[in-house]
């Protein structure tokens, strides 16, 4: 098993709430972390806004399904998503991360 971080951002604290409760109600990710930021970017123009940043635990075979998640549910053109291997943790912890994603096709 692989786990991961993953990530993106939303621009609410409503909708980051939801997003990660339903991907943890959905068994899509184990845990999500929120933490507010301020952003400044390109699109359209230099922007600067407040967002809220997303971390959600998963496995490699749960990544496909968290996505489509994000993707389907989120307010921007283009929502910022990308994810790392977590390369080394405990054993308990990576092992709780596995119990809590549903592999696809598992309830």
């Amino acid at each position: 098993m692989t786990a991961l971080a993953v990530f993106t951002t939303i621009d609410s604290e409503d909708a980051a709430r939801a997003l990660a409760r339903r991907a943890v109600t959905d068994r899509r990710a184990a845990c999500v972390q929120i933490t507010a930021i301020s952003s400044v970017y390109e699109w359209d123009g230099v922007q600067e806004d407040a967002e809220w940043r997303l971390l959600f635990k998963t496995t490699r075979e749960g990544y496909d399904a968290l996505a489509a998640l994000i993707l389907e549910t989120h307010s921007y053109d283009e929502p910022a998503l990308w994810a790392h291997e977590i390369d080394a943790g405990s054993e308990g912890y990576l092992g709780w991360i596995e119990t809590s994603v549903a592999a696809p096709g598992r309830p």
